[in-house]
């Protein structure tokens, strides 16, 4: 992204070719050309105008799911989740730290498989982890299983999550914007997901006091389904490709849709 910047904020095509002569040699033409390329085809910069309306969807989506998973909801409502399951105080928060521990070791295993599994292939295996740990959790509120199902089940999901989601959003939403409005598009991804974050965090309390925790999980459980579907049929892959063959994919994707219309 630097040496994208290079050449199309200062101009200095020279500089852009060292740079690349240093990290890929073989391809320096071809990649400067794309740049060139992507930089007169998309002159627009409204992001919400046609031309964007697919990766904006992409961005949109992925991050709302990232927070409808209910991630941050077990975060910080961890301790209380326990002890609904039946774990003493101590217990509770004893198995909170185990949290902490899960979702860092996790997360070094996602930054490790992101550009060699691929995006959507963690996404995908995230997906599963979610539905089968969220089930499980909402399966245990609803028969009384023992609150260790609860604590393993909780684990998995921070696992899946980590290794998923958590490491896959932020990468995403920074690969799927042509350069003239990349900025932003990760604003809107990056606002999207704190807006559901701030809502889940102002909401859960009272949801909390409302519903059982079976149907709590029931309701992540439903939504992961959702984000199952979303990267099966709508997301995809970006590992090993440029941000301009990104782009220019992304448009055709659209062009694509708007034929289909007609």
């Amino acid at each position: 992204m630097k040496l994208r910047a290079v050449l199309l904020r200062k101009n200095d095509e020279a500089a852009c070719r060292k740079i690349l002569t240093m990290t890929d040699p073989g391809h320096v033409d071809r990649i400067v050309k794309e740049i060139r390329h992507a930089q007169g085809e998309f002159t627009r910069d409204a992001l919400f105008s046609r031309a964007y309306a697919f990766p904006v969807l992409l961005a949109f989506l992925v991050a709302a799911f990232n927070q409808l998973s209910g991630i941050n909801f077990i975060i910080y409502f961890a301790p209380r989740v326990f002890e609904l399951a039946g774990l003493d105080t101590g217990s509770a928060l004893l198995s909170s730290a185990g949290i902490g521990l899960v979702n860092l070791f996790s997360t070094l295993l996602g930054m490790y498989l992101i550009d060699r599994a691929g995006r959507k292939t963690l996404m995908l295996i995230g997906s599963i982890g979610y539905i089968a740990s969220l089930a499980t959790v909402s399966w245990a509120f609803s028969s009384g299983a023992s609150g260790l199902v609860v604590v393993l089940s909780i684990f998995v999901f921070i696992a899946s999550h980590a290794a998923g989601q958590g490491a896959v959003i932020w990468v995403f939403i920074a690969e799927i914007f042509p350069n003239n409005v990349r900025t932003k598009g990760q604003s809107l991804g990056s606002g999207t997901h704190w807006i559901f974050a701030a809502m889940i965090t102002l909401l859960m309390p009272s949801v909390l006091a409302a519903f059982e925790g079976s149907t709590i999980f029931a309701f992540f459980a439903a939504m992961m389904v959702l984000q199952l579907l979303f990267v099966v049929f709508l997301m995809p892959e970006t590992k090993g490709r440029t941000l301009e063959s990104l782009a220019e994919g992304l448009s055709r994707h659209e062009h694509a849709r708007d034929g289909n219309r007609g």
